[in-house]
């Protein structure tokens, strides 16, 4: 579904990402895991065309994706849960998730999928007139994950959906993003929690200086000595 091949990322005379290549196939979740300023938000906002690359292919399936706007990819089937979440702050709860769906005209159809998505995350029903400024981390990431999905993607980008969370929370963020992938959702996956990440993914990729180092199954990476060393504290 998503072919990336020989992307570069610069900012300035510094190379962010170096030339990475890398696949995800459809129905899949990969995960890109790393240490922090590997590059991997980097990566994933230039997949977004949040960043403009300084080379490289992006390809979706099929279509070369480097040439577009970014407010094209919704249309395309793309969407990004950004990192920091990027809810808006003073809509409700309900408005964020109906914002998601903006570019369908689909209304019997939205409905259902408002549903569905409030059915994966019943705090969200509780809160759904709330403010979303007001909600803990953890819930603005859930309507931030919720959002991403009204917009009916075939490919979700997931940008450190861990990131300051408390664990009883980032626990519950990623059962509903296992549930969504065993729904057939391709999902890539950037993540700082490792272990976390290659346990809910099919595949993972090691970023280091903006390269990537290490690929494999991530039930092999997560058994790979070095890996465990350098990302799980192992």
């Amino acid at each position: 579904m998503l072919e990336v091949t020989g992307l570069r990322v610069s900012y300035g005379g510094i190379q962010a990402v170096r030339g990475i290549t890398f696949h995800v196939n459809e129905g899949e979740m990969v995960a890109l895991i790393g240490a922090n300023g590997a590059g991997k938000s980097s990566t994933l906002r230039a997949l977004a065309r949040l960043l403009e690359p300084a080379g490289g292919s992006v390809r979706y399936r099929g279509k070369e994706l480097v040439s577009l706007p970014p407010y094209r990819l919704v249309g395309e089937g793309i969407a990004l849960v950004p990192e920091g979440r990027g809810v808006f702050p003073r809509m409700s709860s309900l408005e964020n998730l109906r914002m998601g769906a903006y570019a369908r005209n689909d209304k019997a159809e939205i409905e259902r999928d408002l549903e569905h998505v409030l059915g994966h995350f019943p705090r969200l029903k509780e809160r759904a007139q709330q403010t979303a400024g007001t909600l803990s981390g953890g819930e603005q990431q859930m309507l931030a994950i919720g959002r991403a999905l009204m917009s009916k993607p075939r490919l979700m980008l997931l940008d450190e959906p861990s990131m300051g969370l408390a664990p009883i929370m980032v626990q519950k963020i990623f059962e509903v993003i296992r549930t969504v992938s065993l729904e057939g959702m391709t999902i890539l996956l950037v993540e700082q929690n490792a272990k976390l990440a290659l346990e809910v993914s099919q595949r993972g990729y090691v970023m280091e200086s903006g390269e990537i180092t290490v690929t494999d199954e991530s039930k092999k990476l997560l058994a790979d000595p070095k890996v465990r060393a350098a990302y799980l504290g192992e």
